[in-house]
């Protein structure tokens, strides 16, 4: 059924019946023809699946290289045919690389011997060609192939060259075509992994060191989220898959590590939307002798450093809102920001709970601080447009962290917000073992949760004495969302969880 996308922008969900049969036999058809081209090569003495090939350039860089009046320039492309002007005894072909396209001229005056070959050439084939480049009559600089490989015969017809692969659900499934049919969303990927590359320069140069830990644990810790559950055979054990870094992290600062980060793969089993993947990447970073104002500064150089190398400008535009990354970014505490758009007051906990109420939150169950951020998340986090650091939550909500000494019913913790949407986390780690133990139990008795366990190894870890840090998380897929405008998260995962198709049809 899927395969019907490859030569048509179709809907998934437009198909009912005898036109569902029609789009088969279509699709069938197709790849025979398809088939019996590609039985010809072979009885050509072709291989219609290439080998090694030299010496290729890139498109962009044949192109940025020419010079119009210098004589004898030559070059050796390869890419997918996205584009075929058949004229006889001449062929305008244009290949796609992963920098752009370049065009070919084929002549059968310049390739008699290979001719055959050539007029088997379809959309969709990958080729390689070398010759002479110059120019057309048009003006485009093309290379006139003395030679032509067939490096990989498609059997598949590609997406409408006019609108692509357009239909979202395919081209999640069909990343394969998506990234070479849809030359944006190539650009797209491209662009997050320059964004990557930055933030490991980055904080490098600031000292820095990248570690690995482990993503199967013994214990699910970190963070407060449903684990993915797996199981060792030899050990005859379950491990989960890690939801958070946090804990192994923290140990290499005791262990004298004062500057560590890691970029890591999250599982959290829990639901997908625009903004949440079960697996997620997030850069996870420790900072010794640091504290939630450090990380305040540190993230604001760093995503700003990121707009200025990889945006046009320090205003960007996400969905229908404009956002303005020049600095200073704002600074604004928990409580003010829940008084001012939500009209209650922190400490009066029936007005919120009242309000609670009339949001339609089902409170009456929840513990006084879940209903506080509760109703902060409904009316607080879609103001949230330019950069906004959100400081000093209630203590209960960050059992990690470090109280504030001026206020302990606060804790030292930042939300960032960018686009209505949370991008970092960040604490002033807390490293007193007897205040992190009490912690720990006083979450595990409010989770009728079994697997929830108390990290006792983390606490020994604490006991022969961790220095006082700054903590900082930031979502990747998030980040890359903001800094390439792409409104989904299934935009800038390459390959993002879906449903099975068949349960995509049906509802």
């Amino acid at each position: 059924m899927l395969a019907a996308l490859f030569y048509q922008n179709v809907n998934l969900s437009g198909f009912e019946g005898d036109n569902k049969l029609a789009e088969q036999s279509s699709m069938d058809q197709y790849q025979q023809q398809r088939q019996e081209k590609l039985n010809k090569m072979i009885e050509l003495g072709v291989d219609p699946y290439g080998g090694r090939f030299d010496d290729v350039i890139p498109a962009e860089k044949i192109k940025a290289d020419f010079e119009d009046d210098k004589e004898g320039q030559r070059a050796c492309a390869a890419g997918r045919i996205v584009l075929l002007r058949d004229i006889g005894k001449l062929m305008f072909v244009t290949l796609r690389d992963s920098s752009g396209t370049i065009q070919l001229g084929l002549s059968k005056k310049m390739l008699a011997d290979q001719w055959p070959l050539c007029k088997l050439l379809e959309l969709g084939d990958i080729v390689g060609a070398e010759g002479e480049v110059g120019r057309t009559r048009t003006g485009e600089i093309t290379i006139w192939a003395e030679k032509v490989t067939i490096l990989s015969k498609s059997l598949m017809q590609p997406p409408e060259k006019f609108h692509g692969l357009t239909d979202p659900d395919a081209r999640y499934r069909m990343r394969y075509v998506d990234l070479w049919a849809n030359p944006e969303v190539l650009e797209r990927f491209r662009k997050r992994s320059e964004i990557v590359a930055s933030m490991r320069n980055f904080l490098q140069e600031r000292g820095f060191l990248e570690v690995e830990t482990p993503m199967m644990q013994t214990i699910a810790g970190g963070a407060a989220a449903k684990p993915f559950i797996t199981h060792h055979n030899t050990l005859d054990m379950d491990l989960f898959l890690r939801i958070a870094p946090e804990l192994f992290l923290k140990r290499l600062l005791v262990g004298g590590m004062e500057r560590v980060f890691e970029i890591n793969r999250n599982f959290r089993n829990e639901g997908l939307s625009t903004r949440h993947n079960p697996e997620f990447t997030m850069m996870e970073l420790y900072q010794a002798y640091g504290d939630y104002n450090a990380m305040m500064d540190l993230t604001e150089e760093m995503v700003t450093s990121l707009v200025e190398k990889h945006c046009d400008g320090m205003e960007l535009p996400f969905g229908e809102m404009t956002v303005n990354y020049s600095g200073p970014w704002r600074r604004a505490r928990y409580a003010d920001l829940l008084k001012e758009c939500a009209g209650v007051d922190i400490d009066d906990i029936e007005a919120v709970r009242a309000k609670a109420r009339e949001l339609e939150i089902g409170e009456s169950h929840m513990d006084d601080a879940v209903v506080i951020n509760e109703v902060f998340e409904e009316t607080v986090e879609d103001t949230l447009i330019d950069p906004t650091f959100v400081i000093d939550y209630p203590a209960e909500l960050c059992p990690l962290t470090k109280r504030s000494k001026a206020d302990p019913r606060y804790a030292e913790r930042f939300e960032l917000f960018i686009g209505k949407m949370e991008l970092a986390n960040a604490y002033t780690e807390l490293n007193d073992p007897k205040v992190q133990e009490d912690n720990f139990r006083t979450q595990l008795d409010g989770q009728e949760d079994t697997m929830a366990t108390m990290d006792e190894d983390f606490v020994t870890a604490l006991k022969y004495g961790m220095p006082p840090a700054g903590g900082l998380g930031v979502g990747i897929d998030r980040l890359v969302m903001l800094l390439t405008g792409a409104t989904t998260i299934r935009d800038v995962i390459l390959f993002p969880l879906l449903k099975p198709a068949a349960r995509s049809e049906e509802e």
